[in-house]
């Protein structure tokens, strides 16, 4: 079998199966199986196919018309220029929560603690762009996810500034640790009743507890911002990602917690998708 004849055949497969992009995501996993860049996929499409790689090509379109993501499949997707490792056990990394990232880059920081870090992306990321004086730390509750965000932090080569701590939000750190620069999150904020509507490859696959709150989607950011001035220094930022709707209601949270300069910076799509506050600076 030739490439060419695979691809048509996976493509067909996905698109019976109901997913779209399928010929996007046949291309990505044969280019896995081959593997070469995508973009290098046609090139060798006349070529002839091992046994080993039409089974192995097989198999995971066969997982893919099963609602797998891709992503999982292959075990890693692209975030703000650079790959990262996924799985089950994180969230995958998405285009909006680089929204996030630019916006921590606006502010100055030399410390910064991501709550509920996950794969380690955005932490990650940042300790990359901001370059050598830069050390930050991750905290999340999931032993299996800290596992794959120090296993990420080393591929990008900042394991030395970075230091990923188990506990839930501030409660792996000491009380009044207030010595962060930065303060940032990705929390679960899709509520309980949104659960079901979800597509299939998010909903099955991902970690649920990186997902929702099993309530109204809001838990995290009223214990983020009731706590987070307690670790920050004075005139230090906090920046969270939201759901689209959650802005007035996520605004409010920051307000009541005593940050100033409080306001709501939306997406490439114009949606609603960070909220950031500052802490007062101290009065000398």
């Amino acid at each position: 079998m030739t490439g060419a004849e695979a691809l048509a055949k996976a493509t067909a497969a996905l698109s019976t199966r109901g997913i779209d992009g399928a010929a996007r995501d046949a291309r990505r996993l044969l280019a896995y199986v081959l593997d070469i860049d995508a973009g290098r996929v046609t090139l060798v499409l006349p070529d002839a196919l091992s046994t080993a790689q039409v089974d192995r090509f097989e198999t995971l379109v066969e997982r893919r018309g099963r609602r797998e993501p891709v992503s999982h499949l292959i075990g890693s997707r692209q975030f703000y220029g650079r790959g990262f490792e996924v799985g089950a056990d994180v969230l995958d990394p998405r285009p909006e929560t680089e929204e996030l990232v630019a916006a921590a880059l606006t502010v100055g920081f030399g410390r910064v603690l991501d709550l509920g870090t996950g794969s380690g992306c955005i932490l990650t990321t940042l300790l990359a762009e901001r370059g050598a004086d830069a050390f930050g730390v991750g905290t999340d509750l999931s032993a299996a996810a800290l596992a794959v965000a120090g296993r990420n932090a080393n591929t990008h080569g900042v394991a030395d500034r970075a230091q990923f701590i188990q506990g839930d939000w501030f409660g792996a750190l000491s009380t009044g640790q207030a010595d962060f620069d930065l303060i940032v999150s990705n929390p679960p904020y899709i509520s309980a009743d949104e659960m079901l509507g979800l597509a299939p490859e998010v909903r099955d696959f991902e970690p649920r507890i990186a997902l929702t709150d099993e309530a109204d989607g809001l838990t995290a950011y009223r214990i983020i911002a009731r706590d987070g001035q307690e670790f920050l220094r004075g005139g230090g930022w906090l920046m969270v990602e939201i759901g689209a709707s959650q802005g007035p209601a996520v605004k409010d949270l920051f307000s009541r917690g005593g940050f100033v300069s409080v306001s709501v910076r939306a997406d490439l799509d114009g949606r609603d998708r960070v909220v950031m506050g500052q802490k007062p600076r101290i009065s000398t």
